[in-house]
């Protein structure tokens, strides 16, 4: 007759039950609480990010001057409303087709803060990146530009452009510029290749706050756009860049799932309490140790290591009763033992430091020599 063994499905279920109910609930918390907060833009240069690389003190200056900010990481938002400034946020990836949306999307001005090649193929045809970066200082604009010219001068770094001859450019060296404008396709479109600029960490140096808000504060409304990879765009002329390999939205159940195996991890941790002591099963007394290990060394014929023990256990007595560093020539032992003791050196070296005995005579002759010499030490 068999018997079972182990939980019962019920049992496994009352066990298992509450802990389910916890972790369940602490990822719906956390999911609701992702989902809420996708609709903010988060990360550096987002309006709503207080961090140094973030702008929120940007996106603050615009609103106290009547700007009116709108942020977002939906495509959607930069060709549906396409009624004051577009400002694109450094980052993401977009195919050409959804760059062509925004440009056909109607907007009157256009600002690009450190955009890729393929966003200045189609917004602002005939700038280039330069393969040299400016060194970040203070410079001025060098041009005629008025947003340039009130702000003075301003704290500049990083990516360069080179332009058509029909371009304003500004902040440079006199080949290569950071800001540049220029009109296309009806629009003004600004071209910035110092995102650092107008961060909360260097708003304030130089005229920083002053360019970044003669640059986008020219409509009552700004729609800044933090580019990500959400968008299902296709075009047959752009088969160079696909879709995302993970849709954006797969973040946010990946941390709540993380988040709930970490909960689960603490749940079922082991957790180390204080040590207990616990009654060993057999009590072995030196002595035992110290004659067991003596019998192995009779029955293997060791008397080399079993006398090596011997002159090492006495020398660690005789260095320490007289101050020997444990490490000092066999010469130095020798001649303050004997100093110590009125023994003849000769015959302390080799009592010390001698061959190994031949016979177990010798060896318990050696024992007992031993035995008298760290006597006489600790009695004199």
């Amino acid at each position: 007759m068999s018997t079972a063994i182990g939980r019962s499905g019920t049992d496994a279920w009352r066990a298992l039950r509450l802990p389910m109910l916890i972790t369940g609930g602490l990822v719906l918390v956390v999911l609701v609480l992702l989902i809420a907060g996708a609709a903010r833009t988060s990360g550096p240069f987002s309006p709503d990010s207080a961090e140094p690389s973030g702008a929120k003190a940007l996106a603050a200056l615009l609103e106290d001057h009547g700007v009116e900010v709108t942020g977002t990481e939906t495509f959607a938002d930069s060709v549906d409303s396409a009624s004051g400034t577009l400002l694109i946020g450094p980052g993401g990836s977009l195919r050409r087709a959804d760059w062509e949306k925004i440009d056909r999307a109607g907007w009157s001005h256009v600002v690009l803060i450190r955009p890729s090649s393929r966003a200045l193929e189609v917004l602002a045809p005939g700038v280039l990146n330069s393969s040299e970066s400016l060194p970040e200082g203070s410079r001025f604009p060098g041009c005629d530009l008025p947003a340039a010219v009130k702000a003075g001068a301003a704290t500049v770094s990083g990516v360069s452009y080179s332009a058509p001859d029909s371009a304003t450019t500004c902040y440079g060296d006199g080949i290569n510029h950071t800001v540049i404008r220029l009109e296309t396709g009806g629009k003004i479109v600004d071209v910035v290749g110092s995102s650092r600029t107008f961060t909360n960490a260097q708003l304030a140096e130089d005229g920083n706050a002053a360019l970044a808000l003669n640059l986008l504060g020219t409509h009552s409304n700004l729609v800044w756009y933090l580019p990500q990879y959400e968008s299902n765009s296709s075009s047959g002329n752009d088969k160079s860049d696909g879709p995302p390999l993970v849709p954006p939205d797969v973040r946010y159940i990946a941390w709540a799932l993380a988040f709930a195996a970490f909960i689960v991890a603490i749940w079922r941790g082991r957790r180390l309490g204080p040590v207990v002591p616990e009654p060993l099963p057999v009590i072995v007394h030196a002595a035992e140790t110290t004659e067991g290990r003596a019998r192995l060394y009779r029955r293997s014929r060791a008397r080399d290591r079993a006398a090596a023990a011997l002159r090492e256990s006495a020398l660690g007595k005789l260095q320490k009763a007289h101050g020997i560093p444990r490490r000092a020539e066999p010469t130095a032992v020798v001649t303050t033992v004997a100093a110590r003791t009125g023994r003849d050196p000769a015959m302390l070296y080799e009592l010390l430091y001698g061959q190994p005995p031949v016979d177990d005579s010798a060896l318990m002759f050696l024992s007992h020599e031993l035995n008298v010499l760290t006597l006489e030490v600790r009695h004199p």
